[in-house]
Order: structure tokens, then C-alpha cells, then sequence
């Protein structure tokens, strides 16, 4: 009988086909039902008292209640070790409370499952690098980070780990191909960030006498984002080291024309540049120039120390009191004004500057605040201390609610003003 129906088959090809779809439809429906046997297996095998604790534990995270949710997975554990998640939410839980010994060995024993799928593994190695953070293993957080990167390149989460944990160990090289790799894969602001990366590389560069190249470095942050203030203080300073000081002054301009409201930061520098400098006729253009424009009390103290410098009494004198109109709360013109009238033999005036001071003593001229967490700072940093973002140090006006921000967005392409950050050496 099996011999004729051979001969059949091999005489009629179209009964071939549907022979062959006939054996694997018969095949998969039997593959299907030991599936769906082995799924109610699984299925009839959990606990009901695990997955009541589980339960549990999640309404406890959610009326935050971390110890209570502990205690409940905990349970579910006990009941149903084959629930991942469970383990998942105690890892995050004990990271949480600040229990990173506990929280990586769960992470470990993730890993290291053969009943799981690759996606969950991933995400336990990408917690595990947070635990190692928390816990100040920075080393071992990024070589944990970079095996994710191994699986999947364009790991956004990962990458602004990554970046972050540079920005701390001051690796700010690794800390910029981060940030250029990120800017490749989001949209957004990227800019400001990466200029902030090549401006610390110049820093760590002129610390170690490596001019030229700190150089390259404002320059090249200043090309990629014409509004960083840093860039052009250091670059300046470099200059004035060097004892270029026309390049220098050139150079603290600019902050004038890209965050006026920024421009006392290079005030000071000049302050502290007029006992080097022979020629001081830059530095007085600059200083009217920027008084001219730039109607705050800053810039009238600046060219008040400046005249002062150059005895010219009586204009310093005049400077100091246009400060005040501005400002009367800002004290350091006061008791810089009392200083000049005690020299000056005047001193009933500077006995009334100095009472006039009394109130303002303990009131900062400048406040602080980072826009992103709150933070207040004794002084204007680039990068939260707290939040570790970047320009979100703003000034703290009393009059207001919101901190006015420091940073200014990049002008548009109309509004950019023509300069030329890189001069020819």
C-alpha cells in the first residue's frame, strides 16, 4: 500500500505541495499545544500569595512607602523566585535607601540567569552601572556603562551616564566625544555643553604648560558656540600671561557684546591688570565704551577704580555715585567711596558714605540660583553643583519669584554679532 501511494506522489507534483503544507500546518499545531501546555503549566505554578505581595509592594511605592514595599517583594521573592521584575523593583528600591551592596548582587544574579531574555539583561547591566555610581565606583560604573554600549551603541540613558561620570573624574575629553556622540542621536541644545567640555580641556591644558594647545581649545569652544563666556575669559587671561595684553582686553571685550549682563566678570580682570600694564588707554576706551552701552553699576565701578587708579579723584568720585543711582543697595561702590573720601581728607562725607553702608552689610550685591534645582551658589558657576547641569546658574533678583537666567541663547543668525574669535597669532 505504502509502495502504491508512493507511485501516486511521485507522479502527480502538484499532490507533493499539498502534502508538504498538510505536514507542517500538522506540526505547527502540535508545537502550538505544547506551548500553550507548558504556558499553564508555568501559569498554574505561581503563587497567589506571590503575586498578592507583589501587588502589594507596588501600591506601597506608590504611597511611598519604600520599607513596606521591600518587605512585600521580599515576600514575593520568597514565594516566586521566577519573577524578574520583583527582583528589578527590590534592586531599585534598596539603591534607593542607599543599600548598593544588596542592590548589585541582585543586579549580578539578573545578569547571570539563562531563563531570561537578552533585553531584561541589558537593562539589569544598565542599573547595575547606577548602582556602582551611587556608590561612588565611578570606574566600575563606566566599564559596566561601556558593555552596554557593546549591545547597543546609541544607548541615549547610557551615553549621559557616561558623559556625566567624565564631567566628575574631570576626563573632559571623554566627557566631549560623549556629548558629540549624543548630539548625533538627539536633537537639542549641544552646543553650549561642548564648549563648556573644550574650555575645561584648555584649563587642564594650561595647568600643565601646554599653551599653544589651551589656546586651540578657547578657540575652537568659542567657534562652537560663540556665546561661551568662559572661553573668552580664559582665553584672555591666557593672552595677558603672555603679556599680550591688547589681545587680552580684545578678547574680554567680546563678553560685553555676547552677555553684557556677564561683562563685571572682565571688569575684574582689569582691575586686577592695571598695576602690569603700561598703556592703559585700551583698557579706559573699553571701560567708557562699555559705560556708554551698558547701563549697570558694575561697569560704573570698574571705571570709577580705573580713574582712581589714574588720581583722577573727583571722576572716580562721580562714577561711584552713578553706581549708587543705579543700585543703592550695592555696597561695595559705598565702601569703595568711603575709602576714597577718607584719603582725600574728607571725612564727614565718608563718615555719611560709611552710616549709609551700615544697612547693606549683610546684603549680597548678587545672589544665585540654578534654574534647574533650585541650588543656590555663593557665586555664578557654569555647571550646577547639585544637578551638575550647565547655564542654568542664574542671577537671584529679590524683586522676583524666578532666578534671571545668566546664560544667553545662542543669537540668531541676524542677531549674531561680527566678531572674530580667532585672531592670527
Amino acid at each position: 500500500m505504502w509502495e502504491k501511494f508512493s507511485a501516486w506522489v511521485s507522479a502527480n507534483p502538484d499532490q507533493q505541495l499539498i502534502i508538504g503544507i498538510a505536514i507542517a500546518f500538522a506540526i505547527g499545531l502540535i508545537l502550538g499545544l505544547l506551548f500553550c501546555a507548558r504556558r499553564s503549566k508555568n501559569a498554574s505554578s505561581r503563587s497567589p500569595k506571590g503575586d498578592q505581595a507583589f501587588f502589594k509592594g507596588v501600591q506601597y511605592i506608590l504611597s511611598n512607602d519604600p520599607d513596606q514595599a521591600i518587605e512585600e517583594f521580599t515576600k514575593s521573592v520568597q514565594l516566586n523566585s521566577g519573577t524578574v521584575e520583583t527582583y528589578i523593583a527590590l534592586g531599585n528600591l534598596y539603591r534607593s535607601r542607599g543599600d548598593i551592596d544588596r542592590a548589585i548582587r541582585i543586579r549580578q544574579s539578573i545578569i547571570l540567569r539563562t531563563d531570561i531574555e537578552e533585553g531584561i539583561k541589558v537593562r539589569a547591566l544598565i542599573d547595575l552601572g547606577l548602582d556602582y555610581r551611587k556608590g561612588g565606583f565611578l570606574n566600575r560604573a563606566v566599564e559596566t556603562f561601556l558593555k552596554v554600549l557593546e549591545k547597543q551603541h546609541s544607548n541615549q540613558e547610557v551615553l549621559e551616564a557616561i558623559e556625566k561620570i567624565y564631567e566628575e573624574l574631570k576626563d573632559w575629553e571623554k566627557a566631549f566625544a560623549a556629548r558629540k556622540k549624543l548630539s548625533s542621536l538627539t536633537k537639542g541644545d549641544h552646543e553650549h555643553i561642548l564648549a563648556h567640555h573644550l574650555t575645561e580641556m584648555g584649563k587642564a591644558c594650561k595647568e600643565e604648560g601646554a599653551l599653544p594647545k589651551a589656546r586651540a581649545c578657547y578657540k575652537k569652544a568659542i567657534s562652537t558656540y560663540m556665546n561661551c563666556v568662559d572661553a573668552y575669559l580664559h582665553l584672555g587671561d591666557l593672552y595677558f600671561s603672555k603679556k599680550e595684553y591688547k589681545k587680552a582686553i580684545a578678547t574680554w571685550k567680546k563678553v560685553a557684546t555676547v552677555a553684557p549682563q556677564l561683562t563685571f566678570l572682565a571688569y575684574r580682570r582689569l582691575e586686577g591688570a592695571y598695576s602690569q600694564m603700561k598703556n592703559l588707554k585700551p583698557v579706559e576706551e573699553f571701560l567708557k565704551e562699555c559705560a556708554a552701552s551698558n547701563s549697570d553699576p558694575f561697569t560704573h565701578l570698574a571705571l570709577a577704580r580705573y580713574l582712581y587708579n589714574e588720581e583722577d579723584y573727583q571722576g572716580a568720585l562721580s562714577e561711584l555715585r552713578n553706581a549708587l543711582v543705579l543700585d543703592p543697595t550695592f555696597w561695595e561702590a559705598r565702601k569703595f567711596m568711603g575709602e576714597i573720601l577718607l584719603e582725600r581728607k574728607m571725612k564727614d562725607r565718608a563718615l555719611k558714605a560709611y552710616r549709609d553702608l551700615i544697612p547693606y552689610l549683610n546684603v549680597p550685591f548678587l545672589e544665585f540660583q540654578c534654574t534647574n534645582c533650585g541650588f543656590r551658589p555663593n557665586d555664578l558657576q557654569w555647571q550646577c553643583p547639585q544637578c551638575r547641569k550647565w547655564d542654568t546658574i542664574g542671577f537671584k533678583d529679590s524683586q522676583q519669584d524666578d532666578p534671571i537666567p545668566a546664560h544667553q541663547p545662542p543669537p540668531t543668525f541676524q542677531e549674531a554679532p561680527s566678531i572674530n574669535p580667532v585672531e592670527e597669532e
